[in-house]
């Protein structure tokens, strides 16, 4: 391992790395290792809710809209395993959040070059190549050579400040379900959130809560609990032309309309907004449910009463600038996921180009180096690409460019116009000084 000098090294193995893979393997001359600090494949494990489905259709699998002749593809999946005739008939094309995870298990099983079990340390540049220190479970160590790095470690879950290293049993919603049976034997449960993560908790906890019979809230600083927008004309804004538009914005405008658009990556989806409000009728029928949604309301600090066994919630209404209190015994935290820059990076720093906020300037092409040809990234871009970052469709199309990249020609075809509407000033439209011909 140590005389050997990949292609290139990708680091983490979550669905855009392991698309990656998956288009990487049948590349001639292309040779990538890929180091997962997991035993075993898994993808958002706390949420794998029964009935929860993916946002995106199935075509936003890891292959698909690079290569739908990919052996990897979801469909082909469902043809190996069995299931596609029950994917047919039940007509729906969005996959079970379960499904996916076990499609991912799968091709991560048989595609080349996956190393489970490998935790990076420390990356350093000897001159010439990337040397990579991984440390096994048994604390040994390996050593891998690469000329290039794809880094693909994710995002994590993000704890607001105001209830940073808070005491007591708060977890985040990706722990869900661990602590689902912890949670639903106190008297009373919080979900703090806006999105879906925290619209799947609280429908989740809603449907058993006669059986336990806690109280339960959900709480959100958002003025309603807003579904994620999905018309047609809202969708091509994850095109590249978009993208090329988004870039093109100072950095203070991207960061502004990041804030603006979250409806759009970051909301509800509809049905689940809508299973919610029936679930609530149905069981309201019966009598009051011990419940209640409570909009406008910001978390701003908290505090845990051992004793008690509760917390002590200091929340303020957003919109009439007024304080709340609340007191919970249970406390959920579906605030979302941050992408984070890795202590291992520490070792090149300096070949990285970072913004002022200490976060990656992430070129066109997704490098960020500073010649802009050794070293990309997988979603950490979101403040300079927009909300095609984290979504799972576009996933395929960065990783053509990452191959192109990698291997100088177009191996995989990469769209460049898609959409129907224009985003910028079109250049024929654009006003002329006076006396300027166009």
């Amino acid at each position: 391992m140590g005389a050997t000098v990949h292609d290139f090294a990708a680091i983490g193995l979550g669905p855009f790395n392991l698309g990656l893979a998956c288009l990487a393997e049948p590349v001639d001359g292309l040779d990538g290792v890929f180091l997962e600090s997991r035993d075993e494949f898994s993808w958002h494990p706390g949420m794998m809710l029964e009935d929860a489905t993916l946002q995106v259709p199935f075509m936003a699998d890891l292959v698909t809209m690079a290569d739908p002749t990919s052996r990897y593809s979801f469909l082909n999946h469902l043809k190996q395993t069995g299931r596609l005739y029950p994917f047919y008939i039940r007509e729906s094309f969005y996959p079970l959040r379960a499904e996916y995870d076990a499609y991912c298990r799968w091709a991560a099983a048989q595609v080349e070059g996956v190393r489970f079990g490998r935790h990076v340390d420390r990356v350093e540049h000897d001159g010439e190549t990337y040397v990579l220190t991984a440390r096994l479970r048994d604390g040994s160590t390996e050593t891998y050579r690469a000329r290039r790095l794809v880094l693909g470690t994710g995002t994590l879950p993000h704890v607001p400040s105001a209830v940073s290293g808070l005491d007591g049993p708060v977890i985040h919603s990706a722990d869900y379900l661990g602590h689902k049976a912890e949670l639903q034997a106190r008297r009373s449960i919080t979900v703090v959130g806006s999105g879906q993560s925290a619209a799947e908790v609280y429908l989740d906890l809603l449907e058993d809560i006669d059986t336990h019979g806690y109280e339960l809230v959900w709480a959100t600083r958002s003025p309603r609990f807003f579904p994620m927008e999905y018309t047609k004309l809202t969708l091509e804004m994850t095109s590249p032309e978009y993208t090329r538009h988004f870039q093109a914005l100072p950095a203070t405008t991207r960061d502004e309309l990041l804030r603006e658009q979250r409806a759009l990556y970051k909301g509800i989806s509809r049905d689940l907004v809508d299973a919610i409000f029936e679930t609530l009728y149905r069981k309201r029928v019966n009598g009051d449910v011990p419940t209640r949604l409570l909009t406008n309301t910001e978390l701003t600090d908290a505090s845990w009463d051992e004793a008690a066994g509760r917390y002590a919630l200091a929340m303020r209404h957003t919109e009439l600038d007024e304080p709340l209190d609340l007191q919970t015994e249970g406390l959920v935290l579906a605030t979302g996921y941050r992408a984070r820059v890795p202590a291992f990076v520490s070792g090149i720093a300096g070949r990285i180009r970072f913004d002022e906020r200490g976060r990656y300037d992430v070129a066109a092409d997704y490098t960020i180096d500073h010649d802009d040809e050794e070293i990309y990234v997988q979603n950490a871009e979101e403040h300079t690409h927009g909300l095609i970052a984290p979504d799972l469709g576009m996933g395929a199309y960065r990783n053509s460019i990452i191959i192109r990249g990698l291997t100088g020609r177009e191996v995989y075809p990469v769209e460049r116009h898609v959409a129907f509407q224009e985003f910028g000033v079109p250049l024929d439209l654009a006003r002329r000084p006076a006396g300027v011909a166009r």
